[in-house]
């Protein structure tokens, strides 16, 4: 039993929770509704305008930090722009917007593949003027469905624990191809020395932040913790996507205090690190947004992969969220001094699904 499930349970049995629960406790609507957003994904041929919606809801399938979908897209004729939205930001976690941009890139493959699905090709081009955006043109071609694209509505961030069991030579050459691109690596780990050293980078990642109040107040504010907050907001981290009891913000927000502590989440990587398959570093050649939308394309490829394989991932991006920290894990990567970035870190392997977390609804992302 953890640290975290303990404390729960002895605020339960002191009557503090338990009363609470009542109607609450399931989110079944919430998955429901999740579930719902992904069953409508289709590429059906018709009206060129449903046709760019329906592209667009893929898009947002895609992961972002803390679910905060920082994003925004515009339609013209043969073009979907996707830009930041800068008011979604978390900047005490992401003070220069990487994972803002990363979140973009990891939208903007999703839509190519979706785009490739439906006999158009999406060409993607940064522009690196004002807030930077990226822009798809749309050409006819011809249709091909991937797995990748299959792997659309399935892919999610999986917080739980793996099975601890290796993978093969072919999935890890899949998963290293699905994640090299332009100008960004995937760097795999499997041995359980190196996994060992990265757990080492994370457990001190994870201490700085959740010793920094604003780390922890900013956390809290994108922390859904009732199925209803979930589904009235359609963003941010539903508790129960964790495996965490769902209960309503004024009591989940005084009891994160008790059950999220430095060390019942240091014990927590310890233990998933141990039962993953393997730890993919993202690095990028360059530190600019152009590149750190490109290393979230080449992170979506790869997490599709994963999804198309029946493998599971979950981000461990502590060791490149610390600013002080990020030199020192390059560094251990063997990266050396100069422009390289170590973007995103991600454990990988075989377990069960959890709870989908929700989406907004597309009239919130269109400009």
């Amino acid at each position: 039993m953890t640290i975290r499930r303990r404390v729960f349970l002895r605020a339960a049995a002191c009557g503090v929770v338990a009363p609470y629960l009542v109607g609450c406790s399931s989110g079944d609507g919430e998955q429901d509704a999740a579930r719902a957003l992904r069953r409508s994904v289709s590429l059906a041929s018709g009206e060129r305008g449903s046709l760019m919606r329906e592209l667009v809801r893929c898009a947002t399938l895609a992961p972002s930090s803390h679910n905060t979908q920082c994003w925004t897209f515009r339609l013209q004729d043969r073009t979907v722009t996707i830009g930041p939205d800068l008011s979604r930001r978390c900047p005490v976690v992401d003070p220069d917007d990487h994972h803002v941009y990363v979140s973009l890139g990891c939208a903007t493959e999703n839509l190519v593949q979706a785009a490739l699905a439906s006999g158009l090709k999406a060409d993607a081009r940064f522009d690196a003027t004002g807030v930077g955006s990226i822009a798809l043109s749309l050409e006819p071609t011809r249709a091909l469905v991937s797995p990748l694209f299959q792997a659309i509505a399935e892919r999610q961030c999986t917080r739980g624990d793996y099975d601890a069991k290796p993978l093969s030579s072919e999935e890890l050459r899949l998963l290293e191809q699905a994640g090299t691109g332009n100008g960004v690596r995937v760097v795999v780990l499997t041995g359980r020395q190196a996994m060992d050293g990265v757990l080492e980078y994370v457990v001190a990642g994870n201490t700085s932040q959740m010793g920094d109040p604003a780390f922890v107040e900013e956390l809290k504010t994108w922390i859904r913790f009732s199925a209803d907050e979930a589904l009235s907001t359609g963003d941010g981290l539903f508790a129960g996507a964790t495996g965490n009891p769902a209960m309503p913000r004024w009591l989940g927000s005084r009891m994160m205090g008790l059950f999220l502590t430095p060390k019942s989440e240091n014990e927590r990587y310890a233990r998933q690190i141990r039962n993953s398959a393997g730890i993919a570093v993202f690095v990028s050649e360059r530190s600019d947004k152009e590149h750190w939308v490109e290393a979230g394309r080449c992170y979506e490829r790869f997490a599709l992969q994963a999804t198309a394989l029946g493998l599971r991932n979950a981000f461990l991006n502590q060791p490149v969220e610390v600013g002080a920290i990020r030199p020192q894990f390059a560094s251990w990567l063997g990266l050396g001094p100069g422009a390289s970035r170590p973007d995103l870190v991600v454990r990988f392997g075989r377990g069960p699904a959890m709870p989908y977390s929700m989406r907004r609804p597309l009239q919130a992302v269109l400009v």
